[in-house]
Parts: C-alpha cells; structure tokens; sequence
C-alpha cells in the first residue's frame, strides 16, 4: 500500500487522549466494578451524588457531559443495587431528586479512597512539574 499522506494517527492528539483515557479508566475498572458490580457511568453517576449531593438526573447530564439515556440507565441500576433513591420533587414533578442511600455513601467513601490512591500511583510516572503541566493542560483541552 502506498504512502498518500503523512498524517499518524498515533500523533493525532484525539487518538492519543482517547487511548490514554481508555487505557486509565480499565485500570481504574476493578475497583467498582467487581466490588460492587457497577458499569462505568454508574460509578460516574454515584461519584457525582457522593461529591456534590442532592441532584437531578439532568444536573449530573449537565456535569458530567454523559448523555441522558446513560444517566438514565446508570440511575436505575444504581437505585436496583439500593446505592441511590428517587424523590419527586414538589416544585416540578417531571424530575426528581437523586441522593446516595447509606449503602451508596459507603461506596462511595471507599471508591473515592480508590480513586486517589489510584491517581496517586498513575502519577508518580510523572515529576510534581510534570503533573501541574498535564492537569492544566488536560483541563483546559476539557474546558474546565
């Protein structure tokens, strides 16, 4: 096959930001995962109630940029697993009030322990300037 372009994918800044997430967030997997059966958007979901509390589904749409069938999803699964309830709100019927159970703030008080040990240990690849730099950068690609 012949050379048309120059283009790398593998130095395509999409490419590579989208292989180093995945690559961290399946390292990260186990921990919620095989612990307390949850997929990825439902510890996504969870970490959102345990850190900012009370929220609508829409709020943690709005926060977390995941889509609303997800969040959906994530909600059901995470209120089937006895991690969140459900409230009506009065001031508008059409949404409800999601908050962690207390089965949902002890997993989320260990996960959350899980997850800086684990940003702890990925980091430590990188010098303390290293890391201020790839924060900032990320965040910024983000649009934080």
């Amino acid at each position: 096959m012949t050379n048309i372009s120059n283009f790398d994918l593998r130095d395509f800044t999409p490419y590579l930001l989208n292989l180093a997430a995945e690559a961290s967030s399946l390292e990260f997997q186990p921990h919620y995962k095989d612990k307390y059966g949850m997929l990825r958007t439902e510890w996504r979901v969870l970490f959102h109630l345990g850190r900012y509390g009370e929220m609508t589904a829409k709020d943690i749409c709005d926060r977390a940029r995941v889509h609303k069938t997800k969040v959906s999803r994530a909600v059901s699964a995470l209120e089937k697993k006895r991690f969140l309830k459900r409230t009506q709100l009065e001031s508008d019927r059409r949404h409800e009030a999601l908050t962690l159970t207390p089965a949902g703030r002890t997993a989320f008080r260990d996960l959350n322990r899980a997850a800086q040990a684990f940003d702890q240990e990925l980091m430590a690849q990188f010098s303390d300037e290293e890391q201020a730099v790839l924060r900032r950068c990320l965040a910024r690609i983000a649009g934080l």
